[in-house]
C-alpha cells in the first residue's frame, strides 16, 4: 500500500455535518489493527439532532456508521498529531 500525502488529501465539502454522506465500502476497510477511524488524526464527535452523536472523518467529510470506526480505516489514515508530536506542542 502506498501512502497519501496529505497535501492530496484537501476536504472539499461544505455545509452542516448532519448533511454529510455515510462513508461505504468504497472509501472504508477491515482492519484488525490499531489503526481503525478511532485512532485517526482525522476522527470527530460531533452532536447531532436529539443530541445523538455523529462520528465523523473530517478528511473525507463524511459520516460513519456507529460501530465502524471500531473495524474499518481508509488509506488517509495519519496518527493523531497529540500522540505524534507530545502534549501540548504549540507550547514548545
Amino acid at each position: 500500500m502506498v501512502p497519501i500525502p496529505l497535501s492530496s488529501l484537501v476536504p472539499c465539502r461544505s455545509g452542516s455535518v448532519e448533511d454529510w454522506p455515510y462513508l461505504d465500502q468504497d472509501v472504508l476497510s477491515s482492519t484488525r489493527s490499531r489503526k481503525v477511524c478511532l485512532t485517526c488524526h482525522w476522527f470527530r464527535h460531533h452532536t447531532g439532532m436529539s443530541c445523538i452523536p455523529l462520528l465523523t472523518c473530517q478528511l473525507h467529510q463524511g459520516l460513519l456508521a456507529h460501530g465502524e470506526h471500531l473495524t474499518r480505516r481508509c488509506q488517509g489514515w495519519t496518527d493523531d498529531m497529540m500522540r505524534q508530536q507530545g502534549w501540548a506542542p504549540e507550547g514548545a
